[in-house]
């Protein structure tokens, strides 16, 4: 179905929850406007009706989490079936079945797949989940406390994560109960920054403190920032010269979003420990840091008592579940699919490179972003959070993304067809047409 007018946005509903919100929800959470938000009810495939029955195209996949689409059938089925014999088990205790299988399977498509033999899982909740587990693996293996990392990098926001974030706009507000973890680096976007970012990494990992290299072979939320081929070799490349090792965030960037299966298989590079969330269980809050057995293994045997572990770790609902999703992003077609989608998403915002204040339309897959800047070429906030805030009343759901908040995030899911692809693209035309005026 094509996006259409919604002529009251927020509808009375929605407004009525939002003041509901407003009265006991923390007021750092839930950004609240005239225009803004709307309350969801339900969502199929790319579609979401609010509780004022709207109805809207979703071009975020749900913060990337929906890639397969909302509520598909074989995602609640499966849910369906788990949940009739258990539904909460004892993960790190008594587990289940589903979550030994999940960690083989993990195992397989990763590190077997890549030629680097078995590996071992941590599971967990949430993306920070998987990041604080490869934090702590790499002190427990190389006995280094320290970290390279990439400016804008966003790695979530949990006291862990903030101690090796790139994003300071997140980060200062705590800076006093933060350690300085992580050495920051620029995250290139021309192979001709290469040699001086090299330099620069080789320098910082001169002293003993530093035992890895951590980064997002794409950056999401730092504003879909595209490295150029050759930026992961090289960091292998560093990583193996010095004795670090290297982990790859694919939160975001992993189950095609950038076009591959794993946005670290273009180039062929294979980390030592991998973090994996959002579209793992398309849309149950389960996550995991995957990596090659001989580091996992620093970490002790247990002798009862986890040194690393929570309520839900391994919740049978999230491992049936993301078994489910697995099989489907091994299907044969996927690939081609996406690729054809990409296509599509190219041609539809292609025309958004010529108008005024756009400064670049990037893209790969099913990640894009479109630039927004003054008439100075400083980085333009407020019209990325107006061209939000329009779309939503034309039907579309966005996100604004970077440390400037100027850049459009599109993270669509994949059903969305070449009809509403072109859709959207008029639609984003149309108001950042208006806004330029």
């Amino acid at each position: 179905m094509l996006p259409r007018l919604v002529t009251s946005v927020p509808g009375p509903e929605s407004r009525k929850l939002a003041k509901l919100l407003r009265r006991h929800e923390s007021r750092n959470i839930t950004f609240v406007s005239p225009g803004f938000p709307v309350f969801w009810e339900k969502a199929a495939g790319a579609n979401v009706w609010d509780v004022d029955g709207n109805r809207f195209l979703d071009l975020t996949s749900s913060f990337g989490v929906a890639t397969a689409g909302h509520t598909p059938r074989w995602a609640w089925q499966a849910f369906s079936r788990q949940a009739k014999l258990l539904y909460h088990g004892m993960g790190d205790v008594h587990p289940t079945a589903a979550k030994a299988q999940l960690c083989r399977e993990l195992s397989r498509i990763t590190f077997e797949k890549w030629g680097a033999g078995a590996a071992k899982v941590i599971l967990g909740c949430s993306g920070s989940d998987a990041v604080e587990a490869a934090l702590k693996t790499s002190f427990l293996a190389t006995k280094k406390q320290g970290f390279i990392a990439f400016r804008g990098a966003y790695h979530g926001l949990s006291y862990g994560t903030l101690n090796i974030i790139g994003r300071m706009d997140f980060r200062n507000p705590f800076r006093q109960q933060l350690r300085d973890l992580a050495k920051l680096v620029p995250f290139p976007t021309s192979l001709e920054a290469l040699p001086a970012l090299e330099k620069e990494m080789r320098a910082q990992a001169s002293g003993k403190e530093i035992g890895a290299i951590l980064v997002e072979p794409v950056q999401g939320r730092g504003g879909e920032v595209f490295p150029p081929v050759g930026f992961l070799k090289m960091l292998r490349c560093v990583a193996d010269d010095l004795g670090l090792l290297l982990i790859f965030d694919e939160i975001y960037t992993g189950f095609f979003r950038t076009g591959s299966f794993f946005a670290c298989e273009r180039e062929k590079v294979v980390p030592d420990l991998i973090c994996l969330a959002k579209a793992l269980a398309s849309g149950y809050p389960i996550s995991a840091c995957v990596g090659r057995a001989k580091i996992l293994d620093y970490w002790p045997e247990s002798d009862g008592e986890a040194l690393h572990t929570s309520t839900f770790l391994g919740n049978p609902l999230g491992c049936a579940l993301a078994l489910e999703a697995l099989r489907l992003w091994q299907e044969k077609d996927i690939p081609a699919r996406v690729l054809t989608a990409e296509n599509h998403w190219r041609k539809a915002l292609a025309p958004l490179e010529n108008l005024k204040g756009v400064r670049e339309v990037r893209g790969r897959g099913l990640l894009w972003g479109i630039e927004l800047v003054d008439s100075k070429g400083c980085p333009d906030g407020c019209r990325a959070g107006q061209t939000v805030e329009a779309s939503l009343a034309h039907g579309l759901i966005l996100l604004s993304g970077s440390e400037g908040r100027n850049v459009i995030s599109l993270s669509p899911p994949l059903v969305l067809t070449e009809k509403e692809i072109s859709a959207a693209g008029k639609i984003l035309h149309l108001i950042l047409s208006r806004h330029a005026r």
